[in-house]
């Protein structure tokens, strides 16, 4: 639905002059002086070498972390306020490598973000579950724990999860690292169904934030690029237009060749 046109419109995530810190030491900085906005319906890719502050950026923008410096809303709301609240359930974050919980099954799993968020009742609470364990394949593993299953399919667990709660902005942290190219091609083409408006989120296009460290897969696809560099984040525009040779960072995660840190 468009807005009216004197309604403004909320960015989904919005950072101004932003001092990014890393997770494990609150006291590091590893982004300075971000400047950010996220539109809903929006799918951006950050690309960044390993160690560059990719997660640490997906952890400020989920809610998880507080700025060092600077000011940082999601959906409007000042961060960090109560990271518990509504504005945090509007956010799927799909962590490296899905890490789930291996006590539980795959089904126990997807269920307990919407048994935490008291979500649905128990009928509504198994058909969902059912409909996103269908949709990303995992069903034939449902009562299986996950170290059974294999990383590709953690990584999927992972995503069911946190689609799950049907949220509006979905986060990504390098989701098709070390796929191969059977679950690279679905992981590609179901984030594409997302981003149009899939049917289990009710046809809403889902605002998305993918870092990676190897952008040969959007290469040709219509997303918003932004890199991380000598610890500044850089927005240049849709990956599509992008020359290989205008920077060397980004002709590196294009190539896919990104191996040190910058």
């Amino acid at each position: 639905m468009s807005a009216a046109p004197n309604q403004q419109i909320t960015p989904a995530i919005e950072m101004d002059a932003v001092t990014v810190s890393a997770r494990e030491d609150s006291r590091l900085s590893v982004l300075e002086d971000v400047d950010w906005k996220v539109m809903p319906g929006e799918y951006w890719v950050v690309g960044g070498m390993h160690n560059s502050g990719k997660s640490d950026l997906l952890a400020l923008a989920a809610g998880l972390n507080p700025p060092q410096k600077g000011i940082c809303r999601l959906f409007g709301a000042l961060m960090p306020g109560d990271l518990g609240g509504p504005e945090r359930s509007r956010v799927g974050l799909v962590f490296d490598g899905g890490k789930p919980f291996h006590r539980l099954t795959i089904e126990e799993n997807i269920e307990l973000p919407l048994r935490y968020h008291h979500v649905a009742g128990e009928d509504a609470t198994a058909e969902r579950t059912r409909e996103i364990l269908d949709l990303t394949g995992l069903s034939p593993w449902a009562e299986r724990q996950p170290g059974t299953i294999g990383r590709s399919w953690e990584k999927r667990l992972g995503l069911a999860r946190a689609l799950v709660l049907r949220p509006e902005l979905l986060l990504l942290d390098d989701p098709l690292g070390g796929l191969d190219s059977r679950h690279l091609s679905w992981w590609m083409n179901f984030l594409d169904e997302l981003s149009a408006g899939h049917p289990f989120l009710g046809k809403h296009p889902v605002t998305i934030v993918v870092a990676a460290h190897n952008l040969q897969p959007w290469r040709h696809q219509k997303v918003r690029l932004a890199v991380l560099k000598q610890k500044r984040f850089e927005a240049l525009g849709p990956c599509s237009d992008m020359s290989p040779l205008s920077d060397s960072l980004v002709r590196e995660l294009l190539a896919g060749e990104s191996t040190v840190a910058v």
